[in-house]
């Protein structure tokens, strides 16, 4: 009994060609304008939580330095106010 291997890849049948996708309708004027103005919204957003807390830490550190520069320190300034209020009270 013999039997014959064939050791060349076996051929798949032809697939057939897959069917064109329907063009997307086109956009209106109004629906270009909304998809502008939601991208603009989402990237104002996106950059507002990544500008305010740099803005605000920059503010915090220019005043430290500020303070600093002119010799004194926030911690300072705060016990003078409450020396200033605390004292200012009991004077006729």
């Amino acid at each position: 009994m013999t039997s014959d291997v064939q050791e060349a890849p076996l051929q798949e049948a032809p697939l057939p060609p897959e069917p064109m996708p329907a063009p997307a309708p086109k956009l209106t004027g109004r629906e270009k304008r909304w998809q502008r103005r939601r991208r603009r919204r989402v990237f104002e957003e996106v950059l507002g939580w990544i500008l305010v807390p740099i803005i605000i830490a920059s503010i915090y550190w220019g005043v430290k330095a500020g303070l600093n520069a002119a010799g004194t320190s926030p911690t300072a300034i705060v016990q003078g106010i409450r020396a200033l209020i605390s004292g200012g009270a009991q004077q006729p």
